[in-house]
């Protein structure tokens, strides 16, 4: 029986209040105090309406695990507790079902969960997404670029041991069915000139770090590094470990996600290298030195560290250490050429390792969605999540602050607009009567800094570009000039009297009001860090290195390219990837989280009010509220609200047959609730005050109390009435039993009686036929032994008789034989005198060699020439005779086995003789083919009526005819081909219909690749510029992978008089239109048998599992 669903309600089991629209009263204290309550019993997560709002635990909590996610898989977003997978099934259910795009937006300061929270969404998407291969492949591909791009754009900061230090935003496309195609990921502002100076208690990002700890001493040598964290410039060593963070580990971690996103190994060899070379540049040091004009310069003090940073980029020595001491600046056709000093040479040193390190973030953003973006051209539905760093307000605030406060500034407008369009569409959607409701619109401070004549932003940029001498002051006199009567913006030397006597406020800045606060910006560094120049020497040094990826970073230093145009400052980019931001959030359905840092200590079970009512301010959440309660705090379907408060009237209880509407009316009318506070739309039932809800939550308690008293009534007499059923059944069955023993036993007394009686006569019977059985077997065994005893007396006389006529016999031979011999003596009694020593040699001599010749004719082994055998040598003196003999059989038989071969036999066995020389300890497969005959015309298609199309279009005499498996050059998927070989051409043809698909020249084929494993696979690589080459090369699987190549082979040297090259490898390169692809050959488990599988795991990489 299937296990009942109990469904709950996020009004259920309720900790303090899980959505902030029923907090009653509603007030800061009140606001503070809910989230605080809820924060000590685990509860993490409040919403606001559709907002859900994020406290960081700083530790795990067991909300996360897979039946977590099939608790809130497809499940209403109110049904449950309050949690971020609730927001996350919403989010991908309208983008599935609704086709709706949908963006996540995730907010809130450094330290406050941002990063956790965009992975919990992601791998709860991935999770309750479709499975598959190709679709397992995608997600762990989004989920595998998070580490990657958390190494190179994190770091350790006051607040946080993982702090994005860039904003990130990551599109995800999903098909019709709701399963992931691919992605794209934007990034925001990179903070590089952390890359040369950390704030004291900080690190540089994490990569540096994990380099040094987890490389291997062979990569640390051939980088050219130490492991000591102290012998580089650019690391902080008071914060170089960090507690629960093991680096090494760390980056073997980022080394397989590289590998799982679809980094070549010398991909990564390349920028772990630009990483070294960035790290080695903060070791560089200049010393002044005095020219003969009385210039100041400056000259490097150790160029050991320039030698290897050359030697890492491929970049000359002298050209480097040129551009860190000259600066060359062109106006139109002059070219002017000044010194650096030491002040200068350090600026161009830092601004070189920023821009190099903040160029390799951004190739590396654009190389992970070449890997991860969609592969097909269907049309598509995007998710979007946005992780960007949250409003800060520090001690020092500098030019980072002000931009990433601007970006906070539109994420708050777009915000606000987006959640007051919700709330009208939907109240619209319903025909519930809209009345305004008032807000702060923060877009009088996005005017302040944004504005094209007048804004901070156009003042920092006109700045920056006007001739003269430019300062940071000259910025801030400026401001002073054009902002002055601005209501959100202040300054010491403000034209505005009101401002002059705050002695707070330093005379080198400047203070704006937030939404979320006051806050003031140290103007120094502005108009250098707006800038962000890098000299054109260092641009034609990078562009000049033979490390590829350093010259591909550099585009703007090759001299053919030189572009006098003053580039974009860092203030315009930021504003419009902004702008772009804004316009693509502002067509997609959003979906908030916002997150809070509970304490600044990063730790577990402590919250700090004063921090979190900060928070509270800046981001907007009780404004939030109030406009989310300023019509009706709640509404609800009118099924859910039938289904939950039915049990309150008993019209509608225990089943309502008429429309859910209806029934709603009557259990309201029925309540006696006042009209002003509910009204009906067309699917909800909307309640204006939250006091009316809590009354009904008690009603429905109270009911519910009653029901289960009523239950449990009713249950206890069931139960009693069960048991005396089942104990009247029991003493029926016990009588039953009791009197069926009874009569077993009685039927047992009787049959063991008559078994006694009927045992004691077949006893007396058996009795009596033994006894007249041995009266006869007595008299049979009597006759048997006299007629025994006769015949050995007859045997014993005959047998004296034959031994006497032997004895006879024998003394007859003996006589004869000593007659014999007499008469031999006397004959040859006078020869053996004289040399009977050598007659008797050669006579002896004679009779081994007949002997030994008799013996080999009868031991001769077989006529094959494989065999072996060969009888053994008598005698040591036949030893050389011996062999010379074997030799010459060997030869005869091979003779002999020769003249029976046709002319067809002989071209087969130099054709197996070829495949030998070829294939022999090369090949796995060849072992196997030896023993099969190269048939060549497997299809018989002259003889196949099927292929009389086909016949008919090949002219030439065909030397191979076979199906051979075409391996797809995009998805690695197998389609049936016939394979034909002629003496000039190689065609494929369609196996159903015979039409030929391709025709190659055997002049065009240059070579053909297999691996050395047990497998038919091959690759046949065509000349390039050729008329068959537009496609690619071709990838094969045949069962007769030997004897093709074999033919193959011998077809193009007879034609071509050269030589096809076959490569034996399990790794090589097979050219696809304009890429180039790695074939690679791994050991897997097949399905198909031996037949090898296919995987095309990125655009460079094809993997084929082998048995």
């Amino acid at each position: 029986m299937a296990k009942m669903e109990v469904k709950t309600s996020l009004l259920d089991n309720m900790i303090g209040v899980g959505d902030m629209v029923l907090l009653e009263p509603l007030s800061e204290d009140s606001f503070i105090n809910n989230l605080k309550k809820r924060f000590d019993h685990s509860e993490i997560y409040t919403y606001i309406g559709s907002v859900v709002v994020s406290i960081n635990p700083y530790r795990p909590l067991p909300i996360y695990s897979p039946e977590k996610v099939e608790e809130y898989r497809n499940r209403n977003f109110y049904e449950l507790s309050p949690h971020i997978f609730a927001l996350s099934d919403e989010a991908y259910r309208s983008l599935r079902d609704q086709d709706k795009d949908q963006c996540i937006l995730i907010t809130g300061e450094s330290g406050a969960g941002k990063t956790e929270a965009s992975k919990l969404v992601m791998s709860y998407v991935a999770a309750v997404c479709g499975k598959g291969a190709e679709v397992n492949q995608v997600k762990e591909q989004l989920l595998q670029s998070n580490p990657v791009l958390e190494a190179f754009g994190n770091a350790k900061t006051v607040r946080n041991d993982n702090s994005s230090r860039f904003g990130k935003y990551m599109d995800i496309e999903f098909d019709f069915k709701g399963d992931p195609l691919g992605g794209v990921i934007s990034n925001y502002l990179l903070e590089k000139s952390r890359v040369v100076k950390q704030p004291r208690g900080e690190r540089n990002f994490h990569i540096f770090y994990q380099i040094l700890s987890g490389a291997s001493e062979d990569l640390l040598n051939k980088l050219k590094l130490e492991r000591d964290f102290s012998r580089y410039n650019y690391l902080s060593l008071d914060s170089a470990r960090v507690n629960g963070v093991d680096d090494a580990v760390n980056f073997r971690t980022v080394r397989n996600a590289m590998q799982i996103v679809g980094f070549m190994d010398h991909e990564t060899q390349s920028i772990l290298e630009v990483v070294a070379a960035v790290l080695k540049l903060g070791n560089i040091e200049f010393k002044p030195e005095s020219r003969v004009n009385g210039l100041d310069e400056s000259k490097i003090k150790d160029k050991n560290e320039l030698k290897e940073i050359c030697e890492l980029t491929g970049i000359d020595q002298s050209v480097l250490e040129r551009a860190f001491s000259f600066r060359t600046v062109e106006a139109k056709q002059e070219k002017v050429s000044t010194t650096l000093n030491v002040a200068q040479a350090y600026y161009a040193r830092d601004a070189l390792a920023k821009n190099l390190y903040s160029r390799l973030f951004s190739w590396l953003v654009t190389r992970i969605n070449e890997s991860i973006k969609a592969q097909t051209k269907v049309r598509k539905k995007v998710m979007g999540v946005l992780d960007i760093y949250g409003f800060e307000i520090f001690e020092d605030n500098s030019f980072e602050q002000f931009i990433i406060n601007y970006c906070n500034e539109k994420l708050q407008q777009i915000f606000i607009e987006l959640t007051l369009k919700e709330e009208q569409e939907e109240y619209i959607r319903e025909d519930i009567e809209w009345t305004h409701i008032e807000y702060f619109n923060n877009a009088i401070i996005c005017d302040l800094i944004e504005n094209n004549q007048t804004g901070i932003l156009a003042m920092l940029d006109e700045e920056c570009l006007r001739p003269g001498t430019v300062t940071d002051d000259t910025f801030l006199e400026k401001l002073n000039q054009v902002c002055a009567t601005h209501q959100h913006f202040e300054s010491r030397m403000s034209k505005c009297s009101r401002f002059l006597n705050d002695t707070s406020l330093p005379h080198s800045c400047f203070r704006i009001q937030h939404y979320a606060g006051k806050v003031m910006y140290q103007v120094e560094g502005f108009v250098d860090k707006n800038n962000d120049l890098l000299y054109r020497d260092l641009s034609q040094a990078m562009w000049k290195a033979n490390h590829s990826l350093i010259k591909a970073l550099f585009p703007e230093g090759n001299p053919a390219k030189i572009n006098l145009k003053r580039p974009p400052t860092a203030g315009s980019q930021f504003k419009a990837s902004v702008a772009t931001l804004m316009k693509n959030l502002q067509t997609k359905n959003p979906n908030y989280i916002r997150c809070i840092k509970p304490n600044d200590k990063k730790a577990a079970h402590i919250f700090n009010e004063a921090l979190v009512c900060h928070q509270v301010r800046y981001l907007g959440l009780l404004e939030n509220v109030r406009v989310r309660r300023a019509g009706y705090a709640f509404r609800q379907p009118y099924e859910l609200c039938l289904e939950r408060y039915k049990m309150l009237c008993k019209q509608t209880w225990p089943h309502w047959r008429g429309p859910a509407r209806a029934g709603v009316e009557v259990l309201f009318n029925e309540l006696e609730i006042p009209e002003e506070e509910y009204s009906f739309g067309r699917s909800k039932i909307f309640i204006r005050n939250p006091r009316t809800l809590f009354k009904l939550e008690d009603l429905r308690k109270q009911r519910l109390e009653d029901l289960a008293t009523l239950i449990q009534k009713i249950y206890r007499g069931w139960k009693c009435r069960t048991h005396f059923l089942l104990m009247k059944r029991s003493q029926i069955v016990i009588a039953s039993w009791c009197r069926r023993y009874a009569q077993q036993k009685k039927y047992q007394r009787i049959k063991s009686s008559a078994i006694v009686v009927q045992s004691y006569i077949r006893g007396w019977k058996a009795r009596k036929l033994l006894r007249e059985l041995k009266h006869q077997k007595r008299c049979k065994e009597a006759a048997t032994t006299i007629a025994a005893y006769w015949h050995g007396t007859q045997a014993r006389r005959e047998l004296r008789r034959l031994k006497e006529e032997a004895r006879n016999k024998h003394a007859i031979a003996v006589i004869w034989a000593y007659w014999l011999g007499y008469k031999v003596r006397r004959e040859y009694r006078k020869f053996f005198r004289a040399n009977a020593g050598r007659k008797i040699y050669e006579f002896t001599l004679q009779k081994i060699m007949q002997k030994y010749f008799l013996e080999m004719k009868n031991k001769m082994p077989s006529l094959s020439p494989i065999d072996k055998n060969w009888p053994a040598r008598p005698y040591l003196f036949l030893d050389s005779t011996h062999k010379e003999l074997k030799r010459i059989f060997h030869l005869w038989r091979c003779k002999k086995y020769r003249d029976q071969f046709t002319d067809q036999q002989k071209l087969i066995y130099e054709e197996k003789l070829e495949a030998s020389e070829l294939f022999k300890d090369k090949k796995a497969l060849y072992p196997a083919s030896v023993g099969q005959p190269f048939h060549g015309a497997y299809l018989e298609i002259s003889k196949n009526p099927k292929y009389k199309k086909l016949k008919d279009a090949v002219e030439e005499k065909i030397i191979i005819a076979e199906v051979v498996n075409k391996i797809n050059r995009a998805n690695g998927k197998c389609a049936s081909r016939i394979f034909l070989l002629t003496k000039n051409n190689v065609l494929l043809a369609d196996q159903k219909s015979g039409h030929i698909k391709s025709e190659v020249p055997l002049g065009d084929v240059t070579k053909v690749s297999m691996s050395s494993q047990n497998d038919g696979f091959f690759a046949v690589h065509l000349k390039e510029g050729s008329g068959a080459a537009g496609k690619g090369d071709f990838l094969f699987s045949s069962d007769h992978l030997i004897e093709m190549a074999t033919k193959l082979y011998r077809t193009t040297l007879s034609q071509t008089k050269q030589k096809l090259n076959i490569e034996i490898s399990d790794e090589f390169l097979v050219q696809f239109k304009q890429d180039k692809v790695c074939v690679k050959f791994i050991q897997g488990n097949q399905k198909n048998g031996n037949i090898p599988t296919c995987k095309r795991k990125n655009n460079r990489l094809l993997e084929v599992a082998v048995p």
